[in-house]
């Protein structure tokens, strides 16, 4: 299944899902909303015919006196309305009015004169002066059969004299519950469609963007001039540059062979002077001699391992994408460490180490990889330090960084270097021997840093000496 298929369902199954719960919330309130609105005017009809039945209850007229003549008017008519679209053709209220009793002694359908309602709800609370209202079926077996009735005093010279239930069947409401819903299922199945083709044009969009860019790799892979794709968005753009870049330094040749050649520089000397150093071992010569190249050629090729070794790790780290180890560490706790495997370095010099820093130092990420670019660094600054010095070491940190800040008191690196300093193979000669490194550790350190969210820095100090900064995040 590819990405637009997936982009799709999963963009059509969460706005289905949220269609389905808006329309379903929608649908159920209808309902219910309607009958609220409905109750509303029923009170107002309460009791308004409460304050037309007051005089005929007052006088014992109630049954046929002027207020039963005018309901039996009104039951007659046909009102002829068409009410958005649904017609009305007949009025099918219920009127009863019980005395201050609660006895039935007028029902405009003639069912329950003489009854006694005071037990029910709608009359008992209007006899108390409170709203009365319930909603009941007259047969339980039959939904069809159920009103809602609301009820309202019936005062004469301020005294309840009775109650009047003004009654109308929930069934009246289902033409226009039914045709709400259907008016809002029909809107929301149109706006499933529309929304349905709005996600089909996006997946081809997004399809068409990600296959432009599969062409392109593909065409770089197979060795194609190819032209990076521009559309797709301002993201496909970045990332259609991005590849561009990529290919452009994949495809340096001048990257590739300056990286050979000075491979090839730094074996060929110790090679050269390994390979002497037997030839001349072959023949006879005094004891002394043979111990100064038998230790030439351990020398050399100490110096050969120490640079496949160092290629090696260079090249693991430039590999990675991320950490493999992130834990919490303490940089502080790592400097120590590593200051303590140099004291046989530091001693032989008779170098010093000035440490600055205050409390802990939190971060997260690999202890190794840190420790050997502490390590490197503190190598640096030993080797390039004068006779009998000191070394400064301060650990500084920010609310997101925390940086170790190395600095020698030689001689600094001289302004043609500044440039190349982190470049792989590009050393600089050692005051005390005259030789040089692999070249290979500061680039091992800001690759460590980067790693690591940070970045490393060289520059001269003011007053002397060389200065590298490793930041990492904090």
């Amino acid at each position: 299944m590819n990405i637009s298929v997936r982009f799709f369902l999963g963009y059509f199954f969460v706005l289905g899902l949220t269609a389905w719960f808006v329309l379903n919330t929608v649908t159920n309130e209808i309902s219910p909303g309607l009958r609220q609105a409905r109750e509303e005017t029923q009170v107002d009809t309460a009791f308004l015919l409460a304050e037309v039945a007051a005089p005929d209850l007052a006088a014992g007229r109630i049954g046929d006196g002027r207020f039963a003549q005018v309901l039996g008017e009104v039951r007659k008519r046909d009102p002829g309305a068409t009410i958005y679209g649904i017609g009305k053709n007949a009025v099918d209220a219920r009127v009863y009015v019980t005395d201050a009793a609660g006895k039935v002694v007028f029902d405009s359908e003639g069912l329950s004169v003489g009854a006694d309602f005071s037990n029910w709800s709608d009359v008992a609370r209007a006899l108390r002066g409170e709203y009365g209202a319930r909603t009941s079926r007259d047969d339980e077996a039959d939904a069809a059969s159920s009103y809602m009735y609301v009820a309202a005093p019936i005062l004469w010279h301020g005294d309840r004299i009775g109650a009047l239930t003004f009654a109308k069947p929930n069934l009246t409401l289902m033409p226009y519950v039914e045709r709400m819903t259907e008016r809002i299922r029909s809107g929301g199945l149109v706006m499933l469609s529309i929304s349905a083709t709005v996600g089909v044009l996006l997946s081809a969009w997004l399809i068409g963007s990600i296959n432009g860019l599969i062409r392109y790799a593909r065409d770089v892979s197979a060795g194609k001039k190819a032209t990076a794709p521009t559309g797709g968005g301002s993201q496909f753009s970045e990332l259609a540059h991005a590849l561009a870049a990529m290919r452009e330094r994949l495809e340096g040749k001048q990257y590739v062979e300056r990286y050979v050649q000075n491979l090839a520089h730094e074996m060929k000397s110790p090679l050269t002077a390994i390979v002497s150093a037997a030839e001349l071992l072959e023949g006879d010569m005094p004891e002394p001699e043979r111990h100064h190249f038998a230790a030439l050629i351990q020398e050399q090729s100490s110096r050969l391992q120490q640079v496949i070794e160092r290629m090696l790790q260079l090249a693991k780290v430039e590999q990675l994408q991320r950490l493999e180890e992130n834990q919490s560490l303490d940089l502080a706790d790592l400097a120590a460490q590593v200051i303590g495997s140099r004291k046989s370095a530091l001693g032989q010099r008779g170098l010093t180490v000035n440490v600055k820093h205050e409390g802990a130092y939190p971060c997260r990420g690999d202890a190794f990889l840190l420790q050997q670019a502490l390590g490197n660094l503190l190598d640096n600054a030993i080797d390039f330090s004068s006779e009998g010095s000191a070394i400064d070491i301060a650990l500084e940190k920010t609310p997101t960084r925390l940086a170790a800040i190395v600095r020698d008191h030689g001689a600094g690196a001289p302004d043609y270097a500044l440039p190349q300093i982190f470049e792989r193979f590009y050393s600089l000669p050692r005051p005390a021997t005259g030789r040089k490194s692999t070249g290979l550790g500061l680039p091992f350190v800001r690759e460590v840093a980067q790693l690591h969210g940070g970045e490393a820095r060289f520059r001269n100090h003011p007053e002397g000496g060389a200065e590298v900064t490793m930041e990492i995040a904090g």
